[in-house]
């Protein structure tokens, strides 16, 4: 350091460039010129030098022209590590330029005849399948050299980067200082100096007219981007019947895990109860592939990831009617069965699965039983020639369709626990009920708004949430107490 402490501030403007003691003594030169860009340096510096030489000193700029900006993107590396190794994706988006892409729009005609490139170019692959997003960019650089001796390579350390992207994001790494401390950087020279620098946002204030002025722009443009999507999408969309609500869902039977044999397959079907309807041709009912199971942890895991796609629709018969019950819902009945070498099939569990009442997404893990019968022999037969009791009614899973009392008696019928089933469920409800929230208040009992906002349903939820919580708070208070407060206590009661 000089005896009194260096300090430098500049002001400096977006792609503004200002040159290094490195670039001037370099650029100086003829022979040093061989691009375009150098002879413009060139030309620069010796009009900086009739007028006095630059007015920087230690802060210099390199711009999105500048060949330190490519070569800094090429070498950047993710961790601070001698040994790190760039894997294949680093090393094929160090071939990527992201800067200033002229593309060529692709004509609707050319789209449609070329679905698929047999023969992908290089140039092709690079642009298609790395995020293209045109960078500006731009370093704020320091000198950190020692004093006297400017202008040498292994002394530039970068200060600042700033980055425009084809977006208008504007990036800043390192932040703005604001209210924190002095950014700190450490040589590894002999004394070992030690550099503080700020960063701060100089550029004025936008006027209020001037944003109001954007804010017109921005709202201008927002309403003919949405009228451009409404284009697109159209209004001809075909709404449900007053007091109907109809239900799509996109099912996914993701695994069968925990079972005894290999080669599973399920076998599933949909009951849909009184007043729920689907079109002719949906298809209620499916069976998977066969899939063999591999070990995951403790259990034999088969993934099956088979998807499905129901719609459904509800109509209430009189919405005048006050109905005293919930409406019930579809209901998932299926079967895990296993198939082996000689063909012989086995059934591995039942189970149920009531549809969501509540749009989303939503995994469920269903676990499952099969009948069993008592001795040896039985479990002979299903090893040696397969086989095993199973229900002629897969709804006897639950209350059977054809069950009409008021008990039902499964005394006698012995069952073993088997593995379980995982579905994935995405659920869409639309109904008119739900435009007008002021109707759905007005109508409380009415069979969509239960389907709906399930307002009845859920407030009988919180209150036993709520008596649960509390019982968990006396039990943890009668917990904590000591116990011949609580000895002393009950003697006396």
């Amino acid at each position: 350091r000089p005896p009194e402490d260096e300090e430098e501030e500049v002001e400096v403007g977006w792609q503004e460039k200002l040159f290094s003691q490195f670039e001037v003594d370099l650029y100086l030169k003829e022979s040093a010129c061989q691009t375009p860009l150098d002879w413009q340096y060139h030309e620069e510096i010796q009009k900086l030098e009739k007028a006095g030489g630059r007015k920087n000193c230690r802060i210099f700029t390199y711009t999105d022209h500048d060949r330190f900006t490519n070569l800094e993107e090429l070498c950047q590396k993710v961790t601070d590590s001698d040994h790190e190794v760039p894997s294949y994706l680093v090393e094929r988006m160090a071939n990527v330029r992201r800067r200033r892409q002229d593309r060529r729009p692709v004509e609707a005609s050319s789209l449609k005849t070329k679905i698929i490139t047999w023969e992908p170019s290089e140039e092709f692959i690079k642009n298609n399948h790395v995020i293209n997003t045109p960078v500006q960019t731009m370093y704020i650089m320091g000198d950190l050299g020692p004093y006297g001796k400017l202008g040498h390579r292994e002394y530039e350390n970068v200060l600042c980067t700033i980055k425009v992207d084809g977006n208008g994001v504007i990036t800043v790494k390192p932040d703005f200082t604001g209210t924190k401390g002095a950014y700190r950087i450490e040589l590894d020279g002999e004394k070992r100096e030690v550099w503080e620098y700020t960063i701060e946002n100089a550029s004025a204030q936008v006027k209020p007219e001037e944003e109001e002025r954007e804010q017109r722009v921005f709202r201008d443009l927002y309403g003919r981007h949405r009228d451009y999507l409404s284009g697109l999408v159209g209004s001809d969309f075909e709404m449900p019947l007053p007091g109907t609500l109809r239900l799509f869902m996109n099912g996914e039977i993701v695994s069968a895990q925990g079972y005894e044999y290999d080669n599973l397959y399920v076998h599933f079907f949909l009951e849909l109860p009184n007043q729920w309807s689907s079109s002719p041709f949906q298809q209620l009912s499916g069976v998977t592939q066969t899939c063999a199971t591999k070990t995951v942890g403790w259990e034999n895991v088969a993934y099956f990831c088979y998807p499905f796609t129901v719609e459904l629709f509800y109509t209430q018969e009189d919405e005048g009617v006050f109905v005293s019950f919930l409406p019930q819902w579809p209901v998932l009945y299926f079967e895990v069965l296993s198939l082996d070498f000689w063909q012989r099939y086995r059934v591995e569990g039942y189970g149920s699965l009531v549809l969501p009442a509540s749009p989303g997404v939503h995994m469920l893990t269903i676990p499952t039983w099969r009948p069993v019968e008592l001795g040896t022999v039985a479990e002979m037969r299903r090893f040696f020639i397969g086989g095993s009791p199973e229900l002629e009614d897969l709804t006897y899973i639950r209350i059977p369709s054809t069950f009409k009392g008021k008990h039902l008696s499964r005394f006698g019928f012995r069952t073993e626990t088997t593995g379980s089933v995982t579905f994935r469920l995405y659920c869409l409800q639309q109904s008119k009920a739900f435009l007008e929230k002021n109707a759905l208040r007005q109508h409380m009992q009415s069979v969509l708004d239960r389907l709906g906002g399930f307002s009845q349903q859920s407030s009988v939820y919180n209150v036993l949430e709520a008596f649960q919580r509390a019982r968990r708070r006396m039990q943890e208070a009668r917990e904590s107490l000591p116990q011949d407060l609580i000895n002393t206590s009950a003697s006396t009661v």
